[in-house]
């Protein structure tokens, strides 16, 4: 059974057989057997690397084109949807509450108005009832005062006939001690009169 053993250095390679019972050395230069420079270079591109990495972005493209992008375009599609719809339902919501403030507008003018109508009505009844109350009681005054005019007239008049009945007597009296002789009682008490008179008058 032989064993190989390949140790090198440079551009030599040797390669040396072991066997049972003899060595067989060899000498292989880098001269003999040429190697191409492109299997020697690290950075330079195989066809066969291009058309693996050419084959995976080609499967990663049509993945995300027919795949994940109708995924994608779906979701936005239905995000934009989904706002458009929230906004027109915001907006019929704006409308409505904005139909509903004018109504409950017009009808708090509609009950102020009508308010202001009972308050007008209260008010006319309240003038009527108190220009009726006043006529009452100032024709209830009116009477009154006739009534106390009159006791007053008649308590003048009483008092008019005993005071002119005193002053008559009294005149009379006067008039006998002055002139020494009885004076007509008639005469006296229409000279009283008269004198009264004027004085009532003034």
């Amino acid at each position: 059974m032989l064993t190989a053993v390949v140790t090198g250095s440079g551009e030599s390679l040797e390669v040396t057989f072991l066997g049972d019972s003899h060595f067989v050395e060899a000498l292989v230069s880098a001269e003999e057997k040429k190697v191409p420079e492109n299997d020697l270079n690290p950075i330079a591109i195989e066809m066969k690397e291009l058309a693996w990495g050419f084959g995976s972005f080609a499967v990663m493209a049509l993945v995300l084109i027919l795949v994940l992008y109708p995924k994608l375009k779906k979701g936005m599609d239905e995000r934009t949807e989904g706002i458009r719809s929230g906004r027109e339902a915001a907006e019929a919501l704006t409308m409505s509450a904005r139909s509903d403030v004018e109504g409950y507008e017009s009808q708090v003018m509609s009950l102020r108005a009508e308010a202001q109508q009972r308050v007008e009505a209260a008010r006319a009844t309240l003038e009527a009832e108190r220009a009726e109350r006043l006529a009452v009681a100032n024709a209830d005054i009116a009477d009154r005062r006739g009534a106390a005019l009159a006791e007053a007239d008649a308590a003048r008049a009483a008092t008019q006939g005993d005071v002119e009945t005193a002053v008559v007597d009294v005149v009379g009296r006067f008039a006998e001690l002055a002139t020494g002789r009885a004076v007509d009682q008639s005469i006296v008490q229409n000279s009283v009169r008269s004198a009264m008179g004027a004085e009532v008058a003034q």
